[in-house]
Parts: structure tokens; C-alpha cells; sequence
């Protein structure tokens, strides 16, 4: 009769883990497992596994169980803790500045400190920079990245940014090691930039 058994741990709220297990045993023509869960994790009548089974119920259950361990680090994914007077800014432009369609944008950050993405230093994250971005920042997810949401990930303190000629919004928010915003969020206060049209030139 040949054995096996699988361990999972998940993290709990109020307790250092839980924990479960799956354990088979394959005899000649026979296939016996059983799957033990916490009580909280499934449904009452499904609570005691223990019967003769094809194969397929073991992987169901193995998957089942992998999703589960999965799901405390998907519900609970977001930023890191922030001091309470961190304070990110824009040392230019000015909010209702005029620009020329290209110009420098540099970050003022107090109270914590810039690094890299990917580094997980505390009191520390990296620069991303909102342009005409109305949505608020959801503090469970990650900051998109696309060309509304610029990320500095090498630890950037300012960039050079072009945007055609019309009124512009831009905020910063500072993102920890994997991109989710502090709690609290560290959040600029939105401003406003106005592009100036691009001179005509003669013919």
C-alpha cells in the first residue's frame, strides 16, 4: 500500500496560521483519501471526508485547497504602514501654472524616504505621477502603470514630462516596494497645469 499526505498553513486572523492536510492511500483497485479542513472553511455538510474515490476528487480537492491557502494574501495585499505627517509635493510647477508643452516636474517628499521599487525599506517607497487621472487610488490594489499612471521605480525624484496643448492635471502618490499605496495614502494634492499652444511658425 503506498501513502501520501499534502500540508497547508494560511494565516489567520487572530492566530498565528491554520492548518490542513490531504492524505491518501492507494491499495490494489481501491483509492482511499481524506481531506481535513477547518471548520470554517467549507461547507457544513462537506466537513467530513473520508471515502473510496477516483483520482480526479483528490486533485479537486488539492486545488480547492491551494486556492484557499491563496486567498488571506489576496483579500489582505496592500501597502505598507506610513508615518502620519508624510507628505509628498510638487516642488514645480505651481497649481494654475502656464507651461510650455514640455517641462520639468520635480517631487518634494517629507518625513519618509525615496527607493527603488522592489526595495521594501520602511519609511521609504518611489514616486508615481498622475496625469489627468479622475478615478481615486484604490489602497487595496496596485497602482496601474500605463501613461496615466507614471511610475519611477528607480527611485526618480523628477522627469521631464510632454503633454499636448489644454489644461492638465497631475497628483503624485508614493508607492511601497510592490506599487500598492501607504496607509494612510501618501497622496499629493491635485494641481492643475495649463499648456500653453505651440508658437506658429511662418511660412
Amino acid at each position: 500500500m503506498e501513502r501520501w499526505g499534502l500540508q497547508f498553513a494560511r494565516p489567520a486572523l487572530g492566530l498565528l496560521e491554520e492548518r490542513f492536510e490531504i492524505r491518501a492511500a492507494v491499495q490494489p483497485r481501491r483509492l482511499r483519501y481524506q481531506c481535513s479542513l477547518p471548520d470554517a472553511w467549507i461547507p457544513r455538510r462537506a466537513r467530513s471526508l473520508s471515502a473510496g474515490v477516483d483520482p480526479m476528487q483528490i486533485l479537486r480537492c488539492v486545488a480547492l485547497s491551494a486556492v484557499l491557502t491563496l486567498l488571506p494574501g489576496v483579500a489582505f495585499s496592500q501597502g505598507k504602514a506610513a508615518p502620519k505627517d508624510a507628505k509628498v509635493y510638487f516642488i514645480t510647477p505651481y497649481d494654475g501654472q502656464r507651461v510650455r508643452a514640455g517641462f520639468l516636474v520635480r517631487f518634494g517628499l517629507r518625513n519618509m524616504g525615496v527607493t527603488h521599487a522592489g526595495d521594501d525599506y520602511q519609511n521609504a517607497g518611489h514616486h508615481h505621477l498622475l496625469v489627468d487621472v479622475s478615478d481615486p487610488i484604490d489602497p487595496k490594489e496596485p497602482i496601474p502603470q500605463d501613461k496615466s499612471h507614471l511610475h519611477f521605480g528607480a527611485g526618480q525624484t523628477e522627469t521631464f514630462l510632454e503633454l499636448p496643448p489644454g489644461t492638465h492635471t497631475l497628483q503624485l502618490v508614493l508607492g511601497d516596494a510592490k506599487h500598492y499605496p501607504f496607509e494612510p495614502p501618501v497622496v499629493s494634492d491635485k494641481i492643475t497645469v495649463r499648456v500653453r499652444p505651440l508658437p506658429q511658425r511662418g511660412r
